[in-house]
């Protein structure tokens, strides 16, 4: 049977890696981004290449409105979602204290209200179906105290381990997926400055995608790509909290 797959943020990095790869698989796809034209063109693309059906939805997802329109085709009945990639995200430059309060709203409503509201809908349909897949993109940040980035992402972490014990009796499995440092836009959107990270702590998209479906058929509620990341986020998780909040600190 053929699966429908939802990604958020589908247009680049981590959610267009994604979209290729679920494509190969032949699974019929969903995107979600602000941008109707890059949509459109990713959706022609593989359609052309793989000969899958896509259905591009532009949303903002830090507004009611764009969360209510993704939420609405999540829950449609005749219409089954069998994925859910909560992928959408961004990040503010500056630490929090020194950013506009507005700003941290939306980024609230990004990170966190967002993924919220379409794991709801997301649960809700897929419960009385016995089946389903949700993976909520987190980050190692999630296991560092740095500021309220790393904040969103362990609530997200938080909610993935505790829904992935919660309805694994339904037959739905759910995933945080910790990356680390990934070459997509991220970075340059939010103006930070990478120049200092290391080459080796650089991971390719592609390699966290491939990861994170390997996890998650393997019911696993959290996902850290590669052996390097596996390791610096369990010394992040028993490492002394002042030891591991200077060395974060110096990255973002």
């Amino acid at each position: 049977m053929t699966r429908t797959a939802l990604v958020t943020g589908a247009t680049a990095g981590i959610g267009h890696a994604f979209a290729r790869r679920l494509a190969r698989s032949g699974t019929n796809l969903i995107l979600v981004a602000r941008s109707t034209g890059r949509l459109e063109q990713i959706a022609r693309d593989l359609q052309d290449r793989h000969g899958v059906d896509v259905e591009v939805i532009t949303a903002d997802l830090a507004t009611t409105e764009g969360i209510r329109r993704v939420a609405d085709r999540l829950s449609e009945a005749g219409r089954p979602v069998d994925l859910l990639v909560n992928n959408a995200g961004a990040s503010l430059a500056g630490w929090f204290g020194a950013t506009d309060i507005a700003d941290e709203d939306r980024q609230l409503d990004l990170l966190v209200r967002a993924p919220m509201h379409l794991m709801d809908a997301a649960i809700k349909s897929m419960s009385g179906r016995g089946q389903g897949g949700i993976i909520n993109v987190a980050s190692v940040a999630a296991f560092t105290p740095r500021g309220a980035y790393s904040a969103h992402k362990a609530w997200l972490v938080n909610i993935s381990q505790w829904a992935n014990l919660q309805y694994a009796d339904v037959g739905i499995t759910v995933q945080a997926l910790c990356p680390g440092f990934t070459r997509t836009e991220f970075h340059q959107r939010m103006g930070a400055q990478t120049d200092d990270v290391p080459g080796w702590m650089w991971l390719k998209a592609d390699t966290v995608v491939k990861a994170s479906l390997r996890d998650l058929r393997r019911g696993k509620a959290i996902s850290v790509p590669t052996l390097r990341y596996k390791i610096l986020a369990t010394a992040a998780r028993h490492a002394p909290v002042g030891l591991v909040a200077r060395i974060a600190k110096r990255g973002r």
